[in-house]
């Protein structure tokens, strides 16, 4: 296979997945195109692999880590006031609305997961939005299973006390 073709193929479940990373439509792009340009420089090894998408994986999600790191990229969270406010505006247009409620508790889980440590949202997004096994998260991250599934039940349990379902 060649890049272009795996870049059509596989192209955007990668924009999907970083999407999923980041929270933000540009930033998730520009993640992809980082990754896939550092997997181009590699493509003749990684093309020869038994499962290439895997290794493209571990690129975009480590690229990803990296930015987190860089000084420059931090932003600067909204206080909850100010997101209350805004959530209180949003809310008072579209009152009475399932649909609009839906959104709502959507909206307010993303903003829970995004509250999540990177390792356990990034756990979370290839296993229930990739729909990933263990042994693939697991080989995408390079640690083990139980590590894994470590991450999924703790970042699990953290929705739970800050999401309670109602009975």
């Amino acid at each position: 296979m060649t890049f272009e073709d795996y870049v059509v193929a596989r192209g955007p479940a990668l924009v999907r997945l970083a999407r999923l990373l980041t929270g933000d439509s540009h930033r998730a792009e520009d993640l992809v195109q980082e990754a896939l340009g550092r997997a181009y420089a590699r493509w003749w090894s990684i093309s020869r692999m038994d499962r290439p998408d895997v290794y493209v994986r571990r690129i975009l999600i480590n690229v990803n880590s990296s930015w987190w790191r860089r000084r420059s990229s931090h932003e600067t969270p909204v206080t909850s006031e100010l997101m209350t406010a805004a959530l209180d505006r949003s809310a008072a247009g579209r009152v009475g609305s399932d649909l609009s409620t839906a959104a709502a508790e959507r909206d307010a889980m993303w903003r829970l997961i995004a509250a999540l440590p990177p390792r356990q949202r990034t756990v979370l997004v290839l296993r229930y939005y990739e729909d990933l096994d263990d042994g693939t998260i697991a080989e995408i991250l390079d640690c083990t299973k139980t590590t894994v599934r470590t991450h999924t039940m703790r970042a699990l349990a953290a929705l739970r006390t800050q999401h309670p379902v109602n009975k």
